[in-house]
C-alpha cells in the first residue's frame, strides 16, 4: 500500500479493491454479523464475558478471507479505525444491495488516479 490515506472517504475504494473475491466478503459479512450479534445478545443479557469474543468472531472470519482467498494483509494491520468502520460500510453495501455499485466505483476511482 503506496498511499497514505487520511480520509474514510479516499480509503473506503481501495478497501473494496482489497476485497474482489465474493468468498472474502461473505466472510467478512458473517463475521460482521456475528460481531453485531454478540454485542447485542452481551449487552442485553449482561454476560459481559461474551463481548470478548465480538472482535474474534468479526476478524476471525475476515481474517480468514484475506489469507486464503485474497492473500492479501489485511489493511486492518495499517488502517484499524478506517478499515473496522469500512467492514459496516461494507456490511451496509451488502444489505442494501450497493456493493456491486460501489465495486464498480472503486475500481474506476483507484484506475483513474493511476493514469
Amino acid at each position: 500500500m503506496a498511499k497514505e490515506y487520511k480520509t474514510l472517504k479516499e480509503f473506503y475504494p481501495y478497501y473494496l479493491t482489497e476485497h474482489q473475491d465474493n468468498t472474502s466478503r461473505t466472510l467478512h459479512f458473517i463475521g460482521t454479523s456475528l460481531f453485531i450479534g454478540i454485542m447485542i445478545y452481551g449487552i442485553f443479557t449482561a454476560k459481559w464475558m461474551i463481548l470478548l469474543l465480538a472482535p474474534i468472531a468479526g476478524y476471525g472470519f475476515a481474517w480468514v478471507g484475506h489469507f486464503f482467498f485474497e492473500k492479501n494483509k489485511p489493511a486492518t494491520f495499517t488502517y484499524p479505525a478506517m478499515s473496522l468502520a469500512s467492514d459496516f460500510i461494507m456490511f451496509w453495501h451488502i444489505l442494501t444491495g450497493q456493493l456491486s455499485k460501489k465495486m464498480e466505483q472503486a475500481k474506476h476511482k483507484l484506475l483513474s488516479k493511476k493514469e
